[in-house]
C-alpha cells in the first residue's frame, strides 16, 4: 500500500476541511444570505466536539455530530434576527456574533481561555474525514436540482417575488442558517482532532472571511465551486514557497486577477453544463 508524505497528507486534511467549511457558506448564499458568522459557528463545534472526546470520553463520530448539533442550534438562533435583515447589515450582524463567540471562548475558563485548549485526541483523518465530504458533495447534487435548492435561488433571485409566490421565506432561511451552522461545526470538529490545540483566534474573522473566499473565488451558482475554491487557497500558498517571503503577494495577485476575469468565480452553471463544453469543443475544431 502506498503512504503518502506528511506534507501531503496535511494539505488533503486542510483541503478537506476548508472544503467543509467552505460548503457550510454555500448553504445560506443559496438564498442570498451573506453570513460572517462561520467562524464562529467552527468555533462552537472545535470546542464542543472537543470537550466531549477528552472530558467525557465520546466517539469521534458522536462527538463530531455533537459538535455538529450544537453549533446548529447557535445557528437557528441568529437565523431568526437575520430574517429581518439582509445586505451589509445583515454582515454586520453575523460579524458581530462571531466576534462574541471568540471573545466568550477566550474568557471561557473551562475550555482553556486565553491560554487555549490542547490534549486533543489526534482522530482527524482521511479515512474520515474524505467521506463525510463525499457525502455532502452527494447532498448538494441532489439538493442543487431538488425542490428545496430551486426555492431557495428562487429566493436569492427575487425575494418578494418567492413570498409572493408562497415560498416560506422564514423556513427555508432559518434552514439555511441551521444547516450551514452545522456543517461548519463538522468542520470545527475535524479541525480541532487535527491540530491538537484550539485557542478562539482560530476562528476569528479571518476564518469567515476564509470561508466566503473559498465561496466567491470558485464560484457561488454551483456547489462544484465551493469546493474548487477550498482547495485552491489551501494549496495555492505552497505552490508558491519557492518565493519564500513574496508568496503570499503573489497569491493575492492571483485571487485579484481571477476575481477580475471571472467576477461570478471560476465555475458557474453555464461552465458546469455539458452544452458549454461541447459547443467550446465545436469552435476549437473549428479553428
Amino acid at each position: 500500500m502506498t503512504v503518502i508524505s506528511p506534507f501531503l497528507n496535511t494539505i488533503l486534511i486542510f483541503g478537506g476541511i476548508n472544503a467543509i467549511l467552505a460548503f457550510s457558506l454555500y448553504l445560506p448564499l443559496s438564498c442570498g444570505q451573506l453570513s460572517l458568522a462561520q467562524g464562529g459557528f467552527m468555533a462552537i463545534g472545535a470546542y464542543s466536539s472537543a470537550v466531549l472526546t477528552k472530558n467525557f470520553g465520546v466517539p469521534f463520530g458522536l462527538a463530531l455530530l455533537g459538535g455538529g448539533s450544537v453549533a446548529c442550534v447557535f445557528g437557528y438562533l441568529v437565523g431568526f434576527p437575520a430574517l429581518r435583515i439582509k445586505g451589509i447589515y445583515l454582515l454586520l450582524m453575523t460579524l458581530g456574533f462571531n466576534e462574541i463567540i471568540r471573545v466568550f471562548f477566550l474568557n471561557f475558563s473551562y475550555t482553556g481561555g486565553v491560554g487555549g485548549f490542547g490534549g486533543i485526541k489526534p482522530m482527524t483523518n482521511l479515512y474520515n474525514l474524505y467521506p463525510v465530504l463525499f457525502l455532502l458533495l452527494v447532498f448538494y447534487y441532489r439538493f442543487h436540482n431538488s425542490h428545496l435548492g430551486r426555492a431557495m435561488r428562487a429566493i436569492n433571485q427575487d425575494q418578494d417575488a418567492a413570498e409572493a409566490r408562497g415560498l416560506p421565506l422564514t423556513r427555508l432561511k432559518t434552514f439555511a442558517f441551521g444547516g450551514g451552522a452545522f456543517i461548519a461545526g463538522l468542520a470545527g470538529g475535524y479541525y480541532a482532532h487535527f491540530v491538537q490545540f484550539i485557542e478562539s483566534e482560530n476562528f476569528g474573522f479571518m476564518t469567515s472571511l476564509d470561508a466566503m473566499v473559498y465561496v466567491l473565488l470558485g464560484g457561488s451558482q454551483i456547489f462544484w465551486g465551493p469546493l474548487l475554491g477550498a482547495y485552491l487557497v489551501t494549496t495555492l500558498p505552497e505552490i508558491f514557497r519557492v518565493f519564500q517571503k513574496f508568496r503570499y503577494e503573489i497569491f493575492g495577485a492571483s485571487l485579484v486577477l481571477m476575481m477580475i476575469l471571472r467576477p461570478r468565480g471560476l465555475l458557474d452553471e453555464e461552465v458546469c453544463s455539458v452544452a458549454w463544453w461541447k459547443e467550446l469543443i465545436l469552435r476549437r475544431r473549428a479553428q
